[in-house]
């Protein structure tokens, strides 16, 4: 994918990404042949230590942990709507989700604004910014 441009291979990753949880996510659908092609060997995911999944995820088996993470918390998680801010090295992408929490069933739609380095054609780097990310969290735990 060296000489993809940055658009590409975002397009191709969130397209990616869709279709890797349509098709189940986590243990159905494959992640090498899916999803990895998208992303340097060395990647590190930043989540917000406030989400349900929040911590530094590294390398392709780190992604794949995450997405498990993730699933377990999302029954969905469609970004539907998405604009590119900047698509050089570092991009900068903002995504509006609509998911649903798998242990409330409550339904949000949230902002998410993503910063991505890409290096070689592939993401090496992804940091994403919730707007709030205590109301995420709020909606994904059952009341005491």
């Amino acid at each position: 994918m060296p000489s993809a441009t940055t658009t590409d291979v975002l397009t191709g990753m969130y397209a990616a990404e869709a279709a890797y949880f349509a098709a189940g996510g986590p243990g159905r659908a494959p992640f090498a042949t899916t999803l990895a092609p998208f992303f340097a060997e060395d990647v590190v995911l930043y989540q917000a230590d406030g989400m349900p999944y929040g911590g530094i995820w590294r390398g392709h088996a780190g992604l794949e942990r995450f997405f498990v993470a993730m699933a377990a918390v999302w029954e969905s998680f469609e970004m539907v709507e998405q604009e590119f801010l900047a698509a050089g090295e570092t991009a900068v992408v903002r995504n509006e989700v609509l998911a649903r929490a798998r242990a409330t069933g409550r339904e949000l739609r949230f902002p998410i604004l993503q910063t991505l380095r890409i290096e070689d054609g592939r993401i090496a780097e992804v940091r994403p910014f919730y707007w709030d990310t205590k109301e995420i969290a709020a909606a994904c735990t059952m009341a005491r």
